[in-house]
């Protein structure tokens, strides 16, 4: 047996293998962007990121405690949660994200990149909603209220965004009452900035339906199908030309809209593809495994 027939043995292990350690180094960079905005940006003007991290930088900034030590504790119980409510793979990623969230913060020093609280909590939620979206994209989370967010995405079909915007804000309320509206004030605008950007990476609850208008129905409608969503198929006929054709409607989410362009234009090149986004879905839709 030759080198490329053992590799391809059994189910490609080599892509089994792969795959965990990319998903582990985007948790990883993810966590580091995570700690640097709140270390670099939000944590030097005593500002909020939201969440359980906000609830420990509360805590920090009137006992003087480590505020990722505290972050740390405070997330045992919600993973334990996550456990049993969503499932082994994503709290994994979460512990991960969690743990080195917490080594970050400790390494990096708390410095005052800029003195303008403005531009500190909007750059402050860019990093982090940077480092929070693509840890989603990749099957896990930064820990606190994310796990919250994504228990609640799973069972219904709303914006990750704003149910961090929702949550975040009660956290941000106590800012006000314990130290400063003018600082709560600030960290609102920071997590409204934060659920935009969370929203604009984790594109998975974006629905969008695909016309495509193809000669060659029976060969697309054979690698749509690899896609996992239903399919209408309609025939239809060329206003101008009269000629005939096949129009195949699909809903896919943005997320997968670009495995299902690829598909199309590869299957037939001369085909038409509209893509419009979807206000509303009624009835089963199977959602992505992201």
């Amino acid at each position: 047996m030759n080198l490329n027939q053992h590799i391809s043995f059994n189910g490609n292990p080599i892509k089994t293998i792969i795959k965990p350690m990319q998903e582990v180094v985007v948790i990883l960079i993810s966590s580091l962007l995570m700690a640097a905005g709140l270390n670099l940006f939000l944590i030097p003007h005593q500002l909020l990121s939201g969440g359980l991290t906000g609830v420990a930088s509360i805590i920090g900034y009137i006992t003087g405690w480590n505020i990722s030590i505290v972050y740390f504790l405070l997330n045992l119980p919600l993973i334990f949660w996550g456990w049993k409510a969503i499932g082994r793979r994503y709290i994994v990623l979460s512990c991960i994200s969690v743990v080195s969230n917490t080594l970050f913060m400790a390494i990096i020093p708390v410095i005052r990149v800029t003195k303008d609280p403005i531009l500190a909590a909007v750059f402050g939620g860019i990093i982090s909603a940077v480092g929070i979206g693509y840890s989603l994209r990749v099957g896990g989370s930064t820990g606190g209220f994310d796990i919250l967010g994504s228990i609640v995405t799973r069972k219904r079909d709303v914006p990750m965004g704003n149910i961090l915007f929702i949550l975040n804000g009660a956290v941000i309320l106590a800012l006000g009452f314990f130290r400063s509206w003018d600082l709560a004030l600030y960290s609102m605008l920071s997590t409204f900035v934060k659920g935009k950007v969370v929203d604009m990476i984790h594109v998975g609850h974006i629905k969008v339906t695909c016309f495509i208008i193809t000669k060659r129905k029976d060969e697309m409608l054979c690698q749509l199908r690899k896609l996992h969503h239903g399919i209408t198929c309609i025939h239809t006929e060329g206003g101008y030309s009269e000629q005939e054709n096949y129009t195949l409607m699909t809903v896919t989410t943005r997320y997968e809209l670009a495995a299902v362009r690829k598909t199309v234009a590869q299957t037939d090149p001369n085909a038409f593809m509209n893509v419009v986004q979807s206000t509303e879905i009624l009835g089963r839709f199977s959602k992505p495994k992201i």
